[in-house]
């Protein structure tokens, strides 16, 4: 137990050691053309739990059905548990901010136009998911800052609703939809 401890506590400091070296490296340059055709959401499900209001990006959109990709994150989760959303946890960290996790695996493995996401905390493995996803467009919250985002909304965490409308009206003034 408390040897776990100690291997927990160098893997989160191997995890930011990564974060930190890749923040130096110049950004990830997409060759995907303007337009939102792909959409992933990486969901803090602790603090936001109706992950399903993703999906209403669908019809704003005019996307194709399987063109939206969800992960979720939770602090603890029991794997015997049914789970609408995929889900990764502080469990799945790895050695140099490895995430040893499946869906997170499938999901870091596709290329989106725009990544959203939505927590509004700095956490160790939401930072690392938003760092290792393809993305050409990055959405979040002004709480985590612009090393993860650049497109930054300034809407509360629970008001979907606005933060829909205001990536809409953002998006439409950089003629991406």
């Amino acid at each position: 137990m408390f040897l776990k401890g100690i291997k927990d506590k160098f893997k989160q400091k191997s995890g930011l050691k990564f974060i930190k070296q890749e923040l130096e490296k110049p950004g990830y340059v997409s060759t995907r053309k303007k337009g939102i055709s792909s959409l992933g959401c990486i969901v803090d499900l602790d603090k936001f739990d109706k992950s399903d209001v993703f999906y209403q990006f669908l019809d704003d959109f005019s996307l194709r059905p399987n063109a939206v990709k969800i992960i979720g994150y939770k602090s603890y989760y029991d794997k015997n548990s049914p789970y609408s959303t995929p889900i990764f946890s502080d469990k799945d960290l790895g050695w140099n901010g490895e995430i040893q996790n499946s869906y997170a695996l499938e999901f870091l493995s596709r290329e989106y136009d725009l990544l959203v996401n939505y927590y509004d905390e700095n956490n160790l493995l939401l930072n690392l998911m938003s760092i290792k996803t393809k993305a050409r467009i990055k959405v979040g919250f002004g709480a985590v800052g612009p090393d993860y985002n650049d497109l930054i909304l300034q809407t509360p965490l629970s008001d979907f609703k606005t933060f829909k409308n205001e990536l809409k009206k953002y998006l439409g003034v950089f003629k991406e939809i």
